[in-house]
């Protein structure tokens, strides 16, 4: 298992004595503890959270860069798919455990890429030995009662569900799980992201990442260890725990469990990202850097938005954005309602590796 090196608390010491500031900058190092929110005593007449849980696999994210390459066909195409939904108990920081829900075992469920009039025969699966709950999946780009979830709603153990179907709108769109709790379940990690290019293609970009953003609602705070259970409460009043990027807290960072993504000067990238919610709207920002171009709402056929900073992405969508890559240094993934970074989790990291360029940026003029 892969070792951090540093929990939520140092994070936090170090984003805090200089603020927001800091976040815009460069994280580096480990910070000092001690100036770090004590740990509650026995004198607080609180109990506290119950022990972490034994974790089931090593880590919940999806890894950013492990999505389907670009359609390289003309001609439409069948795919056969399988998707399965594992429950699973998981860290979402050193020390926090949660029971998660999840396509495939990952949050972002996997992405599924195909072409514009393509046909998808899906085998949709709840296999008794990973679930305790009953499972559908409901794809915003499906033309159909509940976008296919009418006809995948099962429960654990009962036979594979099966659905086909032609994604007929071009464009990027969640999918996510949709039965009565269906707020609890997309919290948990039941979302992803269906990619249906168009016909003629996209641009082309030297490197993809593929993100996701969920609220989680728990009865614990931010930080505190053991293992939460899920609060209904919360997310009634719509009051998360943690604000996440793919199931973890600041997974993606110097200091987390995975570092950050990788690219180079000159490279353009293109990030996928989508908002499960279930409730918050992102406010989506690359800081030290603009989505050259931006596609909102995971529009693919109108011309995108160019040099956008921020922009708004409703729960239950994806968006894409283009960045250019003309220096070295931390590209930071953020909501840009702020205290959603500072304190609950929602920060990526993509570290661009190359020649300093001083006629456009130069630390030492």
């Amino acid at each position: 298992m892969t070792q951090y090196t540093a929990n939520r608390r140092t994070f936090m010491k170090g984003i805090g004595a200089t603020g927001v500031v800091a976040v815009a900058g460069c994280l580096e190092g480990t910070p000092s503890e001690t100036d770090a929110d004590p740990e509650p005593s026995a004198d607080d007449g609180e109990q506290g959270l119950p022990a972490a849980e034994p974790v089931d696999v090593d880590a919940i994210a999806a890894d950013p860069a492990d999505l389907p390459p670009p359609v390289d066909w003309d001609e439409p195409r069948t795919h056969e798919i399988t998707m399965e939904t594992i429950e699973v108990t998981a860290e979402i920081e050193p020390g926090v455990t949660l029971n998660y829900m999840t396509y495939d075992g990952q949050i972002p469920g996997p992405m599924i890429r195909v072409r514009e009039g393509d046909t998808i025969d899906l085998t949709f699966e709840v296999p008794d030995e990973h679930n305790v709950d009953m499972h559908n999946v409901d794809f915003h780009a499906v033309y159909g009662p509940g976008g296919g979830a009418e006809a995948t709603t099962i429960a654990p153990g009962d036979e594979p569900a099966r659905l086909r179907f032609q994604p007929k709108y071009a464009g990027v769109h969640i999918y996510h799980c949709a039965v009565p709790n269906m707020d609890q379940h997309i919290s948990l990690g039941m979302f992803g992201a269906i990619l249906v290019e168009p016909e003629e293609g996209l641009p082309e970009v030297d490197r993809e990442f593929y993100f996701g953003q969920h609220e989680v609602y728990t009865d614990g705070e931010a930080g505190e260890e053991g293992h939460h259970t899920y609060d209904f409460d919360a997310t009634a009043d719509e009051d998360p725990t943690y604000v996440l990027l793919n199931g973890e807290a600041y997974g993606f960072t110097p200091d987390g469990q995975h570092g950050p993504v990788k690219a180079e000067v000159g490279e353009t990238v293109r990030v996928y990202f989508a908002n499960g919610g279930p409730n918050l709207t992102s406010a989506l920002h690359p800081i030290g850097n603009v989505w050259s171009k931006y596609y909102r709402d995971g529009d693919l056929l109108s011309e995108p938005g160019q040099n956008v900073e921020t922009a708004p992405v409703a729960p239950g969508t994806v968006v894409a954005g283009d960045m250019e890559m003309h220096v070295p240094g931390p590209v930071k993934i953020v909501d840009h309602a702020l205290s959603r970074v500072v304190r609950k989790g929602m920060l990526g990291v993509i570290d661009v590796e190359g020649e300093e360029n001083p006629d456009i940026y130069d630390e030492d003029p």
